[in-house]
């Protein structure tokens, strides 16, 4: 099985999506509250004791688990002295905080599995200092450094752990970004064009493989920087 943060929605959905279409069990986990949907728990990713829940509840279920997929996260255009405290804490505890305790909560059941896949999402804003972005950057930052740190921990137990920074894709994510922002950003990318979803799950799909064994601690950016 494969546990999908933020799965519901935006690129996590799309995700989710093709990982069905191939076959793949996957577990979607989000804030959204689902009961008719029996592949999905509802929880607050940004609340170690909620995600813990979860984990206990999968626990029950014995079903092995082989990926980990943090798609879930938050962005909001301000500049770095007009960012709400409540903005600031919310991204940073959805984005940065969620991960890292997803990542902390569920690896146990990869080391159950003799192994596995982690990836988590950063994004191009990272590298090229996304003006009005300064939180979410953070956020993202402080992602690609725990991933790092974390996939040494990680990998006596066969297990990787790698991050998926994208360009623009359209999704909800980008919605208060404008057209010539969009285009100022694809203009930083190696690949002068915005990225399409299969893009991205070509990416998944590389990293989920088998080829894919020895990959580990990267940061894999999509139309490269």
């Amino acid at each position: 099985m494969i546990i999908v943060t933020g799965g519901l929605t935006g690129l996590g959905k799309e995700i989710t999506k093709n990982l069905r279409s191939r076959g793949e069990k996957v577990l979607t986990i989000s804030r959204t509250k689902c009961s008719k949907n029996s592949n999905h728990l509802s929880c607050d990713l940004s609340e170690y004791s909620s995600i813990k829940k979860v984990y206990k509840k999968l626990c029950i279920l014995k079903e092995p688990v082989n990926a980990l997929i943090n798609c879930a996260g938050i962005a909001s255009m301000n500049l770095a002295i007009t960012t709400p405290p409540d903005v600031t804490e919310r991204i940073i505890k959805t984005n940065l905080l969620g991960t890292i305790f997803c990542n902390q909560i569920f690896s146990p059941l990869l080391i159950r599995n003799k192994g596995g896949r982690i990836i988590n999402f950063s994004t191009i804003a990272v590298n090229i200092g996304l003006k009005g972005e300064s939180v979410y950057v953070a956020s993202k930052a402080g992602i690609e450094g725990f991933s790092r740190v974390i996939a040494k921990e990680l990998a006596p137990f066969n297990i990787t752990v790698n991050c998926i920074a994208p360009g623009p894709i359209k999704t909800n994510l980008i919605k208060g970004i404008s057209d010539k922002q969009i285009k100022d950003i694809i203009e930083y990318q190696i690949i002068k064009r915005e990225m399409k979803k299969n893009d991205i799950f070509h990416i998944v799909d590389l990293l989920l493989s088998e080829s894919a064994s020895n990959i580990t601690g990267q940061v894999l950016h999509v139309g490269g920087v």
